[in-house]
């Protein structure tokens, strides 16, 4: 689960981590108030104005602005308060702004120079363990870093038996080229960072830039964070941080219905009981010359009402020229699963788009029966090679 900077920025302070300090607002007027607060509690004449969306890239597109004074902010609130913030990361389309942080500004003159860095904490999959990824180029793309610079890039592997030690932290500090108080600073700064990514059960703390104050403060300047969903239930105070504004509609109604579901750009719906055999259906669509336009897993215990939930969300996409459902009845019945289909297929009432479905497992045939005689625009199938054909058929016909 995404959540925005601010929200990021909360769980890092409360685990030590330094963070540039700010205060979100909905409005103008309270960024204006807001302003004020940081004015008088950090006494500097310049704030950022920075859009709140999950996604990166948000200073390109214009989402973050510096203000000199109360008349700035209110101006630079404004105009990114409701705007369609287009980034690299959000696609053409963009995303809607209905907040914004109003951030205290760090790059404050000083004895000495002051200087970015990326660090973030994730897991590698392939080794089982958590790393520290970390670059003296903060400030810039990561992607753009490896392509062009891979030498700057550097990683620490943590060893969950016994997480991070003190060399570890004192290593990443050397690498960055920090010392003095900076490279104490920093020691602290990433030892908390890691401890936050640990006891928050996160996949991916991601801060870019950390910033070296001209006074060898170290803050977190951003905060790029994303929970497991599959640890929510630990942490509610956490849960509670959803902002389904910023998640896909159709996804978001598929989680309430407790269906997995990704959408995607093809023609072809899906609807799998299976994580694996829903991969292996999406391929089926793929070979059959069509595209999937979704990942949809409707679970082992899928019934009438999961199988409507999961028509509508599919029909929902106007790119959709036809459904496929495969489901393999180990758990659940197919006759049942077939049963449902016909049921939800009466009660939505004309769906627009062939359907075919292959029912496999146990009472296959019966499953099979009760689709042929339903009357309906259903194809039944049983083997993966006679669904094949019929996705070809059908997109052949609506060529």
């Amino acid at each position: 689960m995404n959540i925005h900077e601010y929200q990021g920025k909360q769980i890092l302070k409360s685990f030590g981590v330094n963070v540039q300090e700010g205060i979100v607002a909905d409005t103008p007027e309270q960024a204006v108030e807001a302003a004020k607060q940081l004015k008088i509690d950090y006494n500097s004449d310049w704030v950022v104005i920075k859009a709140q969306i999950h996604a990166g890239g948000r200073g390109k597109g214009g989402g973050v602005k510096l203000a000199k004074n109360l008349e700035e902010v209110k101006q630079r609130a404004t105009d990114i308060i409701g705007m369609q913030l287009v980034t690299p990361q959000t696609g053409p389309e963009g995303k809607l702004v209905s907040k914004i942080l109003v951030a205290q500004d760090v790059y404050y003159p000083g004895a000495s120079e002051t200087k970015e860095f990326y660090i973030s904490v994730l897991l590698d999959r392939a080794k089982g363990r958590n790393i520290i990824m970390y670059s003296t180029e903060g400030g810039m793309d990561i992607e753009e870093v490896a392509e062009h610079t891979p030498h700057l890039i550097f990683k620490e592997e943590i060893d969950p038996k016994v997480g991070l030690q003190g060399f570890q932290a004192r290593k990443v500090a050397f690498n960055l080229g920090v010392s003095g108080a900076a490279h104490k600073e920093m020691v602290k700064f990433v030892t908390a960072l890691y401890k936050a990514y640990e006891a928050t059960d996160s996949s991916m703390f991601e801060i870019n830039p950390v910033l070296k104050t001209s006074d060898d403060k170290v803050i977190a300047v951003d905060a790029k964070v994303n929970l497991d969903e599959n640890a929510l239930f630990r942490h509610p105070d956490y849960a509670a941080m959803r902002d389904v504004t910023e998640e896909d509609p159709m996804e978001v109604e598929a989680s309430a219905s407790n269906l997995n579901f990704v959408n995607l750009d093809g023609n072809v719906g899906c609807m799998v009981n299976g994580a694996g055999l829903a991969m292996a259906t999406m391929d089926i669509i793929k070979l059959a010359g069509g595209e999937p336009a979704n990942f949809l897993d409707v679970g082992g215990t899928a019934n009438a009402q999961t199988v409507k939930a999961a028509f509508n969300i599919i029909l929902k996409d106007p790119n959709v020229k036809a459904i496929l459902i495969n489901i393999f009845g180990g758990i659940v019945r197919c006759d049942r699963v077939a049963q449902g289909v016909i049921d939800a297929y009466k009660e939505i009432g004309n769906i627009p788009v062939p359907i075919i479905c292959r029912l496999q497992g146990t009472n296959a045939e019966e499953a099979k029966k009760l689709i042929d005689e339903s009357g309906l625009q259903v194809y039944s199938a049983i083997a993966l090679k006679e669904a094949a054909d019929l996705v070809t058929k059908v997109l052949a016909e609506q060529a």
